[in-house]
Parts: C-alpha cells; sequence; structure tokens
C-alpha cells in the first residue's frame, strides 16, 4: 500500500488511509494470465477483458457471469475498447495486430495490419469511425473502421508508444510513450499539436477529461500528472503509490481519476482539488488497465492476479458475485526441488494439475508421451499441430537446447533457452515429477 509517509508528503494523511476498502473477496476470474485490458460496453452492462493469454472475455457485470471467449490473437492481447453501439469492438495484441470484433457472434471481422511491433493500446473515436493504436513500433496509427483502412501513421516519440485516448469531440488524439513525453495530436491532417513534457520516465496510460481541455497521464515516475491542454502546461502532480502507476481513467463526470499499478493499489483522486480520496486494496499482483461504468458508480481494475475486481465507489467495498479467493502463486501448492525455481519461468503460462485450465500455454499435466497441438481447447499454431512432436526427456530437451524457434518453427512460445546441460536436467525431472502419469 501506499506508505504513511508519502501520503502525508501529499496532504492525505491518517484519515484518508482510513476510507480505504478491506480486501473483497469478489471477482471476475476465467483468464489464464495477466488481465492487461479492461472496457466496460456503453451501455454499462456488459466487460470485455483482455489477457496476456491470447484470449478476450465478455462478461455480464450485473451477474458477473461469463459471456463468451474469443481466441484469434496470435499474441499476448493488451488492450480493448467497445464501439459506440457496443455490438463491436477492437482489440490489440503482441502480434502486433487489431482485430475488430463482432460482440454477439464472437467472431473477426476485420485484421488490421500495419505496426512493427507490439501494439499497447488501442481507442475509439466517440463516432465510432476511427481506432487509434499505440505501438512498440514508435508509432500512432490511425484506423478507418467503416472501410476497414489503415489510415494515418503518426510518427513523433522517440521511443515505444505505450498509451492512446481521442478527445470527447474526436478532432484530437492524445499519446504516451516510454520517451516520458505525451503529443497532442490534430487528426484531420495527423500533425502534432504540442508535446507535453513533465514526466521524469516513460509514460504508461493516459485519460481526457469529459469536457476535453485537460488530460491526465501516469508512468514509471510513480506520478499522477494533470495538464491543461490549452496551454500545454502541467497543472498538478498527485504523488501516492509505490512504484510504477500503469493505468489510469477518469471518471464520465470528470470528478475524479482512479490509478493503479505495481503496488497492487487502485488509488482514487478529486481532479477539482488535487486530493486523494480513498484506496482500494484487494489485487495480489500489479495493476495494468482501470475503467469506470458509465453511471460513474463502480470502477473495474484488471491485475496480474488474472481477474478484474468490481468497486463500488460510494461504499468504498469490492461487490461481486463470487466468493472465491485465488491462490496468489500457483507454485504455492507444488512441490520444492532442485527444478522449482526453474519452473518457475513456464508457471506463467502453464498448469500442472488434473484440473488445470489452458492459460496462456496449454495444460503440461500429462505431458510426457504426448503429441505436440493434442490438448483440446487450446488454440494451437499451425506450426506446432504440424511438428509431429512426442514430448518425453529428449524433445524437451532439445526444444530448451535449441530454442522454440529453432525447434518448432511457427510456434507461440516464447522464446526460452537453456544452453546449461545440468538446468534442463532438473528442469526435467521437475516436469516429470509434477505433470501427473504420461500418456
Amino acid at each position: 500500500m501506499p506508505s504513511l509517509k508519502r501520503l502525508h508528503a501529499a496532504g492525505l494523511g491518517l484519515a484518508g488511509l482510513l476510507l480505504g476498502a478491506a480486501p473483497g473477496a469478489a471477482e471476475l476470474a476465467g483468464h489464464g494470465g495477466f488481465v492487461k485490458g479492461v472496457a466496460v460496453s456503453p451501455d454499462g452492462r456488459r466487460i470485455m477483458t483482455a489477457s496476456f493469454d491470447y484470449t478476450l472475455i465478455l462478461w455480464d457485470l450485473a451477474a458477473q457471469t461469463r459471456l463468451g471467449d474469443f481466441n484469434e490473437h496470435e499474441g499476448a492481447v493488451n488492450a480493448v475498447a467497445f464501439l459506440p453501439d457496443g455490438g463491436q469492438a477492437v482489440s490489440g495484441s503482441d502480434d502486433g495486430t487489431l482485430r475488430l470484433w463482432d460482440v454477439a457472434r464472437g467472431v473477426v471481422l476485420h485484421t488490421f495490419k500495419g505496426h512493427r511491433g507490439k501494439v499497447a493500446s488501442v481507442a475509439v473515436s466517440p463516432d465510432g469511425r476511427l481506432a487509434a493504436s499505440a505501438g512498440w513500433d514508435r508509432t500512432v496509427r490511425l484506423w478507418d473502421l467503416e472501410r476497414r483502412a489503415a489510415g494515418a501513421v503518426l510518427e513523433g516519440h522517440d521511443n515505444n508508444v505505450n498509451a492512446v485516448a481521442f478527445s470527447p469531440d474526436g478532432t484530437k488524439l492524445l499519446s504516451g510513450a516510454y520517451d516520458a513525453t505525451l503529443k497532442l495530436w490534430r487528426i484531420a491532417d495527423g500533425t502534432p499539436i504540442r508535446t507535453l513534457t513533465g514526466h521524469d520516465f516513460g509514460v504508461n496510460s493516459v485519460a481526457f477529461t469529459p469536457d476535453g481541455r485537460r488530460a491526465v497521464s501516469v508512468g514509471v515516475d510513480e506520478t499522477l500528472h494533470i495538464w491543461s491542454l490549452e496551454s500545454g502546461e502541467e497543472t498538478a502532480s498527485l504523488v501516492g503509490h509505490e512504484g510504477p502507476i500503469f493505468g489510469v481513467a477518469v471518471s464520465p463526470d470528470g470528478r475524479f481519476a482512479a490509478s493503479g499499478g505495481l503496488d497492487r493499489t487502485v488509488l482514487l483522486w478529486n481532479l477539482e482539488s488535487g486530493h486523494f480520496v480513498r484506496a482500494f486494496y484487494g489485487h495480489d499482483a500489479p495493476i495494468w488497465s482501470l475503467a469506470f461504468t458509465p453511471d460513474g458508480g463502480r470502477l473495474l481494475s484488471a491485475g496480474s492476479d488474472e481477474v478484474v475486481r468490481v468497486w463500488d465507489l460510494e461504499r468504498g467495498e469490492e461487490i461481486g458475485a463470487s466468493g472465491e479467493r485465488r491462490i496468489t502463486s500457483p507454485l504455492a501448492v507444488l512441490p520444492d526441488g532442485p527444478g522449482a525455481k526453474l519452473f518457475a519461468r513456464c508457471v506463467v503460462c502453464h498448469t500442472v494439475t488434473p484440473d488445470g485450465r489452458n492459460k496462456a500455454g496449454p495444460t503440461l499435466y500429462g505431458l510426457f508421451g504426448r503429441r505436440a497441438g493434442s490438448v483440446a481447447g487450446y488454440r494451437y499454431s499451425e506450426g506446432l499441430k504440424r511438428s509431429g512432436v512426442v514430448w518425453n526427456e529428449k524433445t524437451i530437451d532439445a526444444l530448451f537446447r535449441e530454442g522454440p524457434a529453432a525447434y518448432t518453427p511457427g510456434s507461440k512460445m516464447p522464446l526460452q533457452h537453456m544452453p546449461d546441460a545440468r538446468e534442463r536436467a532438473e528442469l526435467i525431472a521437475y516436469l516429470k515429477q509434477v505433470t501427473g502419469p504420461s500418456e
């Protein structure tokens, strides 16, 4: 949580801390990896979540039930945004693409290609005609959603671009990047209006206020910055987090901003006074994204603990239908041993128990003797399905000795290379111990 020293320095004090909500037990759990993005439909009835597990999930917000899975991306999904009618949504991924979804049918209507690196953020214009994306190729790109065609490429940042947002009137675009700057762009001709400087390190997330006159941004410097877009000047700098801040959102009435990051805490700020309002505690891991409901009564936060939490802003507590608590570390239920630390690299993407689900990678339960690409319900790459590999001590050793790119070309497995033969032997022995009986 934010330290008392830092909160006092920000003018918050112990009284502010006492307003914080106690950890809740309700969450939307279903992803098999970090939840990187969350969006609320315009009518406030549904949400979509984007995850490291390559999927998106559609949820009924009131019932907190899962309505459907969207599984077409070839990499981690970092961001999602609804179109104004709520019937379509746009997502952005590590695979460098944006995908336009028919939400009701769960199908891809179009795949937008052009970025030469991961897409870190997406936004949709208020009229639903354009999408914007922030890429790790140092560009911001516009996309025509009606014609389903590429638009302008906005260049000017000196490092990876992490965040993008449309102004409420749809005439401007705001971007934030690792170069510690924000840029305000004119959409009509794709030209920069001004550059905002004040962050000490990279910018991770940006948002406009509803009147379009101000913006808020957060980043690695642990600070929420408020900007006058007319002058380009920073009007306030709010301190309270302990560590980089990854996500920020502004309430529909413009009164509040919410921020979350590495310290696993959601902080709510009054944008008029610049004062801390309350803290929400409950996430077991860093927070990546936040979104208010259209009525401003609830806040959603998405985190590395693989869940989305729903907060009631008036009552100051977590709400929902589920009372289940998640195990904070999958390693906590696995045996110790020489290969346990090595397996920690794998557990982010794979489960190993009989009831374990597919995550970013397929379950490893029953791994030895299993043909590659054969786990039901997991969307494998064609390269792996055609590989003909059967997993055993010899093939797993070769996989980590050569690396997935060389041993199973075209697979989605992240680069894992272990040149040390002793470490490979320890990992294989541990896998045999924890993945259950062979086929």
